[in-house]
């Protein structure tokens, strides 16, 4: 929910995909003056839902912000990028994923913002594979006069019904990273699929929805949005397939609508007695509010959920970010 009672500050999101950082950062008073993505999908479902947003469809490697003035000295950079490969014994700097990260540290020396937020995977953080990239990247802030910080969150710390952990860099001007303090977990216990999910669930009078959300009795594991170039949607690899699983969920596919009066249920069969989730529960499961919208077919919807990084989490980083930043003189 946004907080109304907050001053607006500015953001510039790089790579903004289906908007889940973008939301979450506007909850937390940051609004974003462009937002770029090379896929027109995404583009189509930020327009979708924030018609009054500037959105760019192009690629942050092509993006010169002498040609956005309106990007200089904004708030906040934002950027969640695409995943490196957190498989590889080493980090190449030729890797897709490797030359965006770099090319939005070195917006930095066009926007000058006054904070910057990246969020990939875990392994970025820590991992002796991308020790080089980290140098990189602390050289680069070293020399624009900013000081920066790592650390991994997971989302079902943060009220996400998901198993999912967010490798995350922040950086600020001058001494202001001392103020910034990580967020912390939520009090209240992670939500469950069962709980997440038991009323969509129920929503086409299902009979059996309250005995499989009763079962469903932890959170899910970490949603993959896949390849854009092949394949077809379901919920990830086989570990994650097992997992679901057992929570009498079939992993392979995604639903076009929730079980009807008549779907038979027997969880003692294989996928033919397992419910398969929806679009929209996946976005739930990914902390996106009930009216957010997907363009685009199915597989295309789901990838961008899969991909998107959970609002809650980008809200609560906002909050974080925000709190440390000096007042404008």
């Amino acid at each position: 929910m946004e907080d109304s009672r907050l001053e607006r500050l500015s953001c510039l999101a790089v790579c903004a995909g289906a908007g889940g950082l973008a939301l979450g950062l506007e909850q937390a008073g940051f609004d974003p003056v462009l937002l770029l993505d090379n896929r027109p999908v995404a583009c189509e479902t930020l327009r979708l839902n924030r018609p009054r947003w500037n959105v760019l469809e192009t690629d942050v490697l092509d993006f010169d912000p002498v040609d956005h003035q309106v990007t200089y000295d904004v708030d906040l950079l934002a950027a969640g990028l695409p995943r490196v490969k957190a498989g590889a014994a080493v980090a190449r700097v030729d890797d897709e994923e490797i030359r965006v990260l770099a090319a939005t540290i070195m917006l930095m020396h066009g926007v000058r913002p006054r904070a910057l937020l990246v969020e990939n995977v875990p392994d970025l953080v820590s991992k002796p594979a991308f020790e080089p990239v980290r140098a990189y990247i602390a050289a680069e802030l070293q020399h624009l006069g900013y000081r920066h910080h790592w650390f991994v969150l997971n989302a079902m710390d943060h009220g996400v019904p998901q198993d999912r952990k967010q490798g995350i860099l922040v950086a600020l001007k001058g001494d202001a990273i001392e103020d910034f303090v990580v967020p912390t977990p939520d009090a209240k216990p992670p939500v469950t699929v069962g709980e997440a999910l038991g009323a969509s669930m129920a929503s086409r009078g299902w009979p059996h929805a309250a005995a499989w959300a009763a079962q469903a009795d932890r959170v899910a594991p970490t949603l993959v949005g896949g390849s854009w170039n092949r394949g077809g949607a379901d919920l990830g690899p086989t570990g994650s397939k097992r997992s679901w699983a057992r929570m009498r969920v079939n992993g392979g596919t995604v639903a076009d609508e929730p079980p009807g009066p008549d779907f038979p249920w027997e969880p003692s069969l294989d996928v033919k007695g397992m419910v398969s989730l929806t679009v929209e529960q996946a976005a739930r499961l990914q902390g996106f509010p009930g009216d957010w919208r997907f363009a685009g077919r199915k597989t295309a919807r789901y990838r961008q959920i899969g991909h998107a990084s959970p609002p809650p989490v980008g809200r609560a980083l906002g909050l974080a970010i925000r709190a440390a930043l000096p007042a404008r003189a």
